[in-house]
């Protein structure tokens, strides 16, 4: 099943101009600059845009036609804003409550306390928004989000306000509320830090216009984006727990192309996982190191490459049936003698546990 999602919306200043198909499962992630029309979007397809004109499908049910458009209060969706936007003369049971007045009993699928126990918030209950911290209020604001059993949560750069400590607190909560309610997801952001932790979807969005939508992995290493180009590209790969060393506390990862060897931390054999790879972080070479405190070393293709400014060069790798991502100077790509279809080895310094 999917989200079939088509909009034009003109403006003085802007429009926007989609057409695109997501998955009607996990999060899919809008990305793109400030301005670009991500907000926009997500506000036509919760109604907000009364402009807004096209055709909205949601695993077959119509939302929006040019024959029939559901009204903003109609539309099954929960809406999580940059601000908790809570109301401070109620508690945060009431705040939660608040929108299941306009629910029927029988289309209320997800229980209230249900929602309390994935969030944390049981204890907080009784108390009012303005003694929560930044991060409890938007848990509160995703449960009031979720209280309504929608059939879609979208959430506008929820956690832009919040610093980066409470970022990685909350971020974990979206995988384990998507994994228990299977609720699907769409996630506006500009992080590539938040999609590649929490996105299974990926929409590039530039100027009102979609410009690549697919799987996040495959999208973050295609050379051709700007997302891939800039300091931050990286890759991900999903990998499982293979083995775990209680004498060094690593854990083993395998995926298609070898295995990757992190901090053990809480991990479970058999667990599926995300590893985050820096293009920064990977160095080539011809052959395979020995006497290296580098761990992480394997076979790869070269698959493309692409110059970025006039020094450097982003080689794509492909390692297995998974793709990693290389940033060298040209005079190393020189000295390597690279070239499409040579084999290296990929030398990944440093990767990033994500999940």
């Amino acid at each position: 099943m999917s989200i079939q999602i088509q909009f034009g919306l003109k403006r003085r200043d802007f429009s926007l101009a989609v057409d695109f198909v997501i998955p009607s499962r996990g999060i899919t992630a809008l990305f793109g600059a400030s301005g670009c029309g991500k907000t926009t979007l997500l506000r036509a397809i919760a109604g907000l845009e009364p402009t807004a004109e096209g055709e909205l499908d949601v695993d077959g049910h119509v939302w929006q036609n040019p024959q029939r458009n559901l009204p903003a209060h109609k539309r099954p969706v929960g809406y999580v804003f940059q601000e908790p936007s809570l109301f401070p003369h109620l508690t945060v049971q009431k705040n939660v409550e608040y929108g299941l007045r306009r629910i029927a009993k029988k289309d209320r699928l997800i229980a209230t306390e249900k929602v309390v126990e994935l969030l944390d918030i049981a204890d907080l209950m009784s108390r009012k928004p303005n003694q929560l911290s930044g991060g409890e209020q938007q848990r509160v604001a995703i449960a009031r989000a979720l209280a309504v059993s929608p059939k879609l949560l979208l959430l506008d750069e929820p956690l832009s306000a919040l610093d980066d400590g409470l970022k990685q607190e909350i971020l974990p909560y979206f995988e384990l509320l998507q994994r228990r309610l299977k609720i699907p997801m769409i996630y506006v952001s500009h992080s590539t830090d938040e999609v590649a932790k929490i996105a299974d979807h990926l929409v590039l969005m530039s100027a009102g216009r979609v410009t690549a939508s697919g799987a996040t992995a495959k999208l973050l290493t295609q050379l051709q984006y700007p997302l891939a180009q800039g300091e931050q590209a990286e890759a991900l790969i999903e990998a499982v727990v293979a083995d775990i060393d209680d004498e060094y506390a690593l854990a083993y990862l395998d995926f298609s192309g070898g295995r990757f060897t992190v901090p053990k931390q809480t991990l479970t054999l058999g667990q599926s996982v995300r590893v985050r790879v820096a293009a920064r972080d990977v160095s080539l070479t011809l052959t395979h190191q020995v006497g290296t405190s580098i761990l992480n070393i394997f076979t790869a293709i070269v698959d493309e490459m692409v110059t970025i400014g006039e020094a450097q060069l982003l080689v794509k790798l492909r390692v297995g049936e998974r793709f990693m991502l290389s940033r060298l100077t040209r005079k190393s790509a020189d000295i390597l003698g690279l070239k499409i279809g040579a084999t290296v080895y990929a030398q990944a310094k440093t990767v990033a546990l994500l999940s």
